[in-house]
């Protein structure tokens, strides 16, 4: 894993959402980080993943008191991300994890 857990995870959706605009025509995603949280002062970078047709929304964050760790959630656009974030290792974040993760939330 990369010294920089947030270029680390980018690298990693990158070659997720290829995969699966190969696999899924249907499902376009969108990534984007988002320094919202940075710039309003929480130490925490955050990425989405959205997928425009369903309007189905995963956000991924990497906060600074947690390193090593990604908190995640399923939600969809039109809703304000909740407190109910699910964690996992980073270390056990794959490209197969988030290409099945859209595969499956978005498909």
């Amino acid at each position: 894993m990369s010294e920089d857990p947030l270029k680390a995870l980018s690298d990693m959706a990158s070659d997720a959402h290829a995969r699966i605009q190969a696999a899924h025509q249907h499902i376009n995603p969108v990534v984007e980080v988002r320094r919202g949280m940075r710039d309003a002062g929480i130490p925490a970078d955050v990425m989405t993943i959205d997928c425009l047709r369903t309007r189905r929304r995963i956000t991924l964050i990497l906060h600074d008191g947690q390193p090593g760790m990604m908190l995640y959630q399923f939600v969809t656009m039109d809703v304000e991300v909740g407190n109910d974030f699910k964690q996992m290792p980073l270390s056990d974040v794959a490209v197969d994890t988030l290409f099945d993760w859209m595969q499956d939330y978005f498909g």
